[in-house]
């Protein structure tokens, strides 16, 4: 086999076919569109085969908590009136720790149903664990590839947990530099392995997270008589925001009001060596969720599943500091310590309660376990070896990769709006001297959740 990198590369389509049983040839319409409701209606799994598979695989079915101490905290910001009621939907009691294993059960089920004999997810985050988990419980091999180290093979904590997580269930796990090589080593491996690409973008990979819109819109009916008038969902590669809103969309929430939260991120690249150690959140950041937001099909498959413009209807960041203040605050509060991911929701709807109506309902959406990597003081203190400054003050003012500012109170927690129109061109940017057809601007408006004049105008 010719192992020349623009050859390989050349292949990169066949392999992926081959990797995930899934033929996405199918789907593609004349132009630039594909039919994403048929590739997600396609694979044979309703609601209660998958809450099945997830059931026998200790998944799901995680509590529903309010957070009542955090709720008066914020409504002490709060005008009279105001300051949302926040529960939380604590994925950190799945198998494996977080709200990942939902996805891992499909991918891992289809994987076992189809005949391969392992599995292999390019991941730096939760869903390695995830795939781990599930594939020791499925008797599958397992490989988890990690893009870890800077050039002078340093890693962050966090990254460092959760290759242990994954490597205590039983994976073999590939470390690498940041840079291009790891997608390159990730189609190698799939090509020697033959192993199934337990993808993130897969419609098993977002499938698996309806359950869990199910279960919110269900349960806080059961608790107070109406669905939430917000889901707060951490976006990075946007398959939780897209799961997680389609779930709710079929158990009948839909004017649930879906809003994205991020790390705010801004000028660190991802890709850059010197940027990677600069950043003190592996996920969950506006690196990915605005990159992945705006051309979702740079993703490990053909047409990714994850399309979260389709379902969001606010996007929003909070910043370091304050994902780091709303961790301790959860558990010197509420005696919850959990990891940074579903903290960024958390950070976010503290600010976002206090402009809702004290009869409002605000759900974040998920936790996750938390570990020694993870945990607020490696973190910290991994930032000042890399010269990052550690503040008191408006988090507002923090400029990523320079400083952290923590906040000097719950006063100075505040959100701040990226305009969902600006991410709707940055989509439609590599479409602007193409010459669409009716059914191309029908596609655009499907996916921007817009009207045709809408994307004409914007474009």
């Amino acid at each position: 086999m010719n192992n020349n990198y623009t050859e390989f590369m050349n292949r990169k389509n066949e392999i992926m076919k081959k990797s995930v049983g899934l033929d996405y040839d199918k789907y593609e319409q004349k132009g630039i569109g594909f039919d994403y409701e048929l590739m997600m209606d396609d694979q044979g799994y309703d609601i209660e085969k998958i809450r099945s598979i997830q059931n026998d695989n200790m998944v799901g079915n995680t509590p529903l908590i309010e957070l009542k101490n955090i709720t008066r905290y914020a409504r002490k910001y709060a005008r009279n009136g105001k300051g949302a009621r926040i529960f939380l939907k604590d994925e950190a009691a799945n198998l494996s720790g977080s709200f990942k294993a939902r996805r891992a059960a499909l991918a891992v089920n289809q994987a076992k149903q189809l005949g391969y004999k392992g599995v292999i997810a390019a991941t730096s985050g939760n869903y390695g664990a995830a795939v781990a988990a599930l594939a020791a419980k499925a008797g599958l091999k397992c490989i988890i590839v990690q893009e870890s180290f800077d050039s002078k093979n340093i890693s962050q904590p966090e990254i460092l947990e959760k290759a242990r997580k994954c490597e205590a269930y039983g994976a073999e796990v590939v470390q690498l530099s940041v840079g291009p090589e790891l997608f390159y080593t990730f189609l190698q491996l799939l090509d020697e392995t033959g192993y199934f690409n337990a993808s993130l973008y897969s419609p098993y990979g977002i499938k698996g997270i309806e359950t869990l819109g199910h279960e919110i819109a269900n349960e806080v009916m059961k608790k107070v008589g109406k669905f939430p008038e917000a889901v707060i969902i951490t976006n990075a590669g946007g398959g939780n925001l897209t799961g997680t809103a389609r779930g709710l969309k079929d158990a009948g929430a839909e004017d649930t009001k879906i809003i994205a939260a991020s790390v705010n991120l801004y000028g660190l690249h991802m890709a850059s060596d010197i940027d990677f150690n600069k950043k003190s959140f592996t996920t969950g950041h506006t690196g990915f969720g605005i990159p992945f937001a705006t051309y979702p099909d740079r993703s490990d498959v053909p047409r990714s599943a994850a399309r979260p413009l389709r379902y969001m209807d606010e996007y929003i960041m909070v910043n370091q500091g304050s994902v780091f203040f709303m961790t301790e605050a959860l558990a010197q509060l509420e005696g919850m310590e959990r990891g940074p991911a579903g903290n960024t929701s958390l950070a976010a709807a503290f600010s976002l309660a206090q402009t809702m109506d004290d009869t409002d309902i605000i759900v974040v959406q998920e936790t996750e376990y938390t570990g020694a990597g993870k945990h607020i003081q490696p973190q910290l203190s991994f930032a000042r070896k890399n010269g990052v400054e550690i503040l008191f003050g408006n988090p507002l003012d923090e400029i990523p990769g320079k400083n952290i500012i923590l906040p000097k109170d719950g006063s100075y927690l505040k959100h701040e709006e990226i305009s969902m129109n600006d991410l709707r061109k940055s989509y439609l940017k590599r479409h602007k001297d193409t010459e669409l057809t009716t059914e191309d601007y029908q596609f655009l408006a499907d996916e921007l959740r817009i009207t045709c004049q809408e994307v004409k105008d914007l474009l």
